[in-house]
């Protein structure tokens, strides 16, 4: 089995095998995963391996996509890098089958004791998803993939306009087959969208390919809508980046940041 066909982004086969559907195919090529849900599968691991505390926080993951992640089953591996009293570092990767590493996870989770200390929030205020306006998705050239899997809805911006915008995500299928969502994974799975929902080039001629993603968090969303308020910047050396404010209908809740290689198609 290559490709799952379960109404969930993955399947999961065995402890630590995972089967993707087409609902993570991206919309660059037909045979690689858009990094959003393999980057949720990462950090799902992280919370749910059998020695996680949980009175932690994930507040940082950084991952490196060493390589295009294939639809092909996946084998996770995680390990503790360093463990304390208030912080731990722990480290998760996927493996095609027979093959060569394709994207390294490493996640800084802090110790949390609730209602300790003052809670302050800034940032600005985005319109809620039920006043955003559904925009239609770039042009794909297959019917299924992460564009499916996906609902969005446009506080500004759309996917046709070129500049910052801001979009609110909602799964419309589990990551995992016969499991809720979690939180972290709504987070993850849409933080990776930052340098589609705010292209400032014309993506038939230019190549935008993000090698890493950066989740500062410091809460978990609540409800089912995440927004990416993103904006790009790209020297004309070739070396961009995309900056998210990441919101639920509650408020601010942290940043992604991407590094990007971008050059003119061949």
């Amino acid at each position: 089995m290559r490709e799952s066909s379960a109404e969930a982004f993955f399947e999961q086969d065995g402890r630590a095998r995972y089967v993707p559907s087409g609902y993570t195919r991206g919309p660059w090529a037909a045979d690689s995963q858009h990094a959003g849900p393999p980057a949720a599968l990462l950090g799902r691991a992280v919370l749910r391996r059998e020695d996680a505390r949980e009175d932690m926080l994930l507040a940082r993951i950084t991952f490196e996509i060493t390589r295009p992640v294939p639809l092909k089953p996946l084998e996770l591996a995680t390990r503790v890098l360093r463990e304390g009293r208030s912080v731990e570092l722990v480290e998760a990767t996927l493996t095609p089958e027979g093959g060569q590493e394709v994207m390294r996870a490493r996640a800084l989770r802090i110790r949390t004791e609730p209602d300790s200390v003052p809670e302050v929030v800034s940032g600005p205020v985005v319109a809620p998803p039920e006043s955003s306006a559904a925009q239609p998705f770039f042009d794909v050239p297959w019917e299924k993939g992460y564009h499916t899997g996906m609902e969005f809805r446009f506080a500004s911006g759309s996917f046709r306009e070129q500049g910052a915008a801001a979009c609110w995500l909602r799964m419309r299928v589990p990551l995992v087959a016969g499991e809720e969502a979690a939180p972290l994974d709504r987070v993850l799975i849409a933080a990776d969208s930052g340098n589609g929902v705010s292209n400032v080039l014309d993506f038939s001629r230019h190549v935008f390919v993000n090698p890493d993603l950066t989740v500062h968090l410091h809460r978990y969303p609540c409800g089912e809508w995440v927004c990416v308020d993103a904006a790009t910047s790209i020297d004309g050396a070739g070396v961009g980046m995309a900056e998210s404010a990441l919101h639920d209908e509650r408020g601010p809740m942290g940043r992604g940041v991407q590094s990007l290689f971008v050059s003119a198609r061949p």
